[in-house]
């Protein structure tokens, strides 16, 4: 195939390079395991954040628990150390959440972004609530979103592939924001 130079003076070869690799993308193969367990995995009934507000803190990716809303990570992060946190009472619009939900959630999310930038480094976040199915909550249940930003964290793979590389392992995030909270707390 002949490709001709584009008018902002990039050659030739470099067009066909860029447009081979663009053509090949979807016959590449990139290993996430971990992603098999969402794909194929039997789906729990019910709303995820009550039943995760019940079970087991390490099972349910929940790294602090406070009077009215509990912090969890992400399973499925947009970017590493991708937090939610949530009412333990099921509500499904900000004007419900009583004064105290209110308090614990914005208080945890201060200190989350205080764990985020001393474990992390971020250099800004994605804060906010989608309310409803029709603004892309996928479960009813209010709960806030902290997704940390890095210059460069969005990249040719989920532009080009669709296809999002998550540099750790969400253990050892869990480890990191878990250590994060004990220092805090401890200061």
């Amino acid at each position: 195939m002949r490709v001709a130079s584009l008018k902002v003076g990039v050659p030739a070869e470099q067009v066909k390079n860029i447009w081979d690799i663009t053509l090949l993308m979807d016959k590449r193969i990139l290993w996430a395991p971990w992603r098999g367990e969402f794909v194929a995995g039997a789906k729990k009934e019910g709303c995820i954040f009550c039943l995760k507000g019940s079970e087991d803190d390490m099972a349910s990716l929940i790294f602090e628990r406070r009077g009215k809303v509990f912090g969890m990570l992400n399973r499925f992060p947009y970017n590493t150390g991708h937090i939610m946190i949530s009412p333990y009472r099921h509500i499904t619009s900000i004007e419900d959440l009583q004064k105290e939900e209110a308090d614990d959630i914005f208080a945890l999310m201060k200190d989350s972004i205080a764990v985020l930038k001393m474990e992390m480094g971020p250099e800004g976040f994605n804060i906010g609530f989608n309310v409803g199915k029709v603004a892309g909550a996928g479960f009813e249940h209010l709960h806030m979103h902290i997704v940390p930003r890095w210059t460069g964290d969005t990249n040719f793979m989920p532009v080009l592939a669709s296809t999002k590389v998550m540099p750790e392992h969400l253990l050892k995030t869990m480890e990191r924001i878990k250590e994060g909270f004990r220092r805090l707390n401890r200061g």
